[in-house]
Formats: structure tokens, sequence, C-alpha cells
């Protein structure tokens, strides 16, 4: 059988090439996303480093690590906080804008003043207002 013949020796190296393997293809991705989201770069200069990065993958790489490093993580930072930001205004157009209670109390006087509501109705908001 073929699982005789494999030794732990073997189990180990082919484990470690598929991590670095791995690692080469996340990282390629990580860099092919930074030249996309880089605005001071020009397209042709981004063209020649996606070509460079296809024939000369891990050379490439480590160029473009040490050249634009800073810039990378700098973007990357910078992509996050704009997510962040444009999550916590999402959450906030979703949850409403919770009044405070004197908010709501005027809300209800005015109600009561335009004869919305009678002054029992008034006299239950306040107290759940004030709840």
């Amino acid at each position: 059988m073929i699982l005789a013949d494999l030794t732990l020796t073997d189990v180990l190296w082919s484990m470690l090439v598929f991590f670095f393997i791995f690692m080469l293809i996340m990282i390629f991705f990580q860099i092919v996303t930074d030249l996309f989201r880089n605005k001071e770069m020009s397209g042709f200069v981004k063209a020649l480093w996606i070509i460079a990065l296809i024939f000369i993958t891990p050379l490439t790489m480590l160029i473009y690590l040490i050249v634009e490093g800073r810039g990378m993580a700098e973007r990357q930072q910078a992509a996050a906080a704009d997510a962040q930001q444009q999550y916590a205004s999402y959450v906030k157009s979703v949850a409403g804008s919770e009044a405070t209670p004197a908010d709501q109390i005027a809300k209800a006087k005015e109600l009561l003043d335009q004869g919305a509501i009678t002054q029992a109705d008034f006299d239950a908001l306040k107290a759940k207002a004030l709840a």
C-alpha cells in the first residue's frame, strides 16, 4: 500500500510545504488587494507590479513588502477604520435616535396642546417617559 511507504518525516515535510504555499497565496492576495487600494500609485505601475507578481512571484512579493510595507499597513488600518465608521453609522441609522425623557415629554406636550391627546394620555406618556 501507498500509506505503508509514508513516513512521519514525509507527512511533516508535506505539511510544511503546504503551509508555505498557503502563506504565499495569502501574501499574494494581500498585495493585490493593497495594489488596488493604493490611490497614490498610477495604473501603469500597478500593472507592472501585477505582471511581476505573476511571473516572478516570491521575489516580487519580497520587494513589494520591503518597498510598500509601511504604506500597506497604513492603508489597511485606514480601511479598517472606515469600515468601523460605516458600521457604526449603519447601526445608528437602524437603531434610530433614542429620545431623552425630556424630549418625549415635550413631544407629548405638543400633542396635548394640539388637542391630539387628552390630559390623561399626556399624564400616562409622562409617567412612562419618567419610568
